[in-house]
């Protein structure tokens, strides 16, 4: 691949992964790495162009239906294609189906951009993670097989081993934080055949272990804000991205804005206004 290339568009396709759950902004957006990357490659780039079609909660076969086409008819440079993780924590999983839908996804995608990028997804260490191992690894297998089969890079998040550091993680248990995000856009970035600003792969200092008192404390809060909205929300067969537009629709200039530092740090505390903290469920 061509080193330090330029690239002048971008357009992401996925779920809350790649909306930019839980980089929370003070106004109570969300940034992600998505928006880190696109304001990284506008730096560079005068008139760079970004589209975010993801939205939270999105199975692979509604992103196949709802952005796959219209990312494809953007004719964007780089395509980011993050999809079928939330069919994989469902109970009931057709994984014949889920890869299917993503080798129909990559074959749309594929030949109208210049460079597709998948990804092999981040996974929290933890006991809930490890029922839903094998399915995750048998769609990181798929998506190695459809990479090879069709020229598109593959970004190995899953192997590295900082980014199953449960400090990386948001208190939905499901999200990364702001430095996770930060650690995935540089991952990317250097995919891109970009030259690296850091390790995006080193570890966290050593942790304190949480004493016993703060772990049920944590888990109780987990399972009164996100795990039971969450299992309402299967059980009703409604998603948090119900009726939610796409971040950005339409492939226009990125302009960073000037209240929010580009390179994932915060100059503010974070507060999280009412409407923000009800819409955090998980996917």
């Amino acid at each position: 691949m061509q080193m330090n290339a330029t690239y002048t568009s971008f357009v992401a396709v996925g779920d809350s992964f790649t909306e930019g759950m839980s980089d929370l902004l003070p106004d109570g957006s969300y940034r992600g790495w998505a928006d880190l990357l696109a304001a990284r490659l506008a730096a560079r780039t005068p008139g760079f162009r970004y589209a975010n079609l993801a939205v939270r909660g999105k199975l692979i076969g509604q992103i196949v239906d709802e952005q796959v086409d219209r990312a494809a008819a953007m004719k964007a440079d780089v395509v980011t294609l993050v999809g079928g993780l939330n069919d994989t924590l469902r109970p009931k999983c057709d994984m014949g189906r889920v890869r299917g839908l993503l080798e129909e996804a990559v074959e749309r995608l594929a030949p109208s951009c210049e460079r597709l990028v998948l990804m092999r997804s981040p996974g929290r260490n933890g006991p809930v993670m490890e029922r839903f191992r094998p399915r995750m690894e048998e769609l990181f297998d798929h998506i190695d097989t459809l990479a090879a089969r069709h020229g598109a890079l593959v970004v190995d998040l899953y192997g590295a081993p900082v980014l199953g550091d449960q400090r990386l993680w948001d208190v939905d248990r499901l999200h990364l934080t702001a430095e996770g995000h930060r650690r995935v856009a540089e991952a990317v970035w250097q995919s891109l055949g970009l030259t690296a600003e850091d390790d995006w792969q080193a570890p966290l200092p050593p942790a304190v272990p949480p004493g016993w008192t703060a772990r049920r404390t944590a888990d109780v809060r987990f399972a009164r804000q996100y795990l039971g909205p969450w299992i309402g929300r299967r059980l009703t067969g409604r998603s948090s991205g119900d009726g939610r537009p796409a971040k950005r629709p339409d492939l226009l200039p990125y302009e960073v804005r000037a209240d929010v530092p580009a390179d994932g740090t915060r100059d503010v505390p974070v507060e999280v206004p009412r409407d923000a903290a009800r819409d955090r469920g998980l996917v």
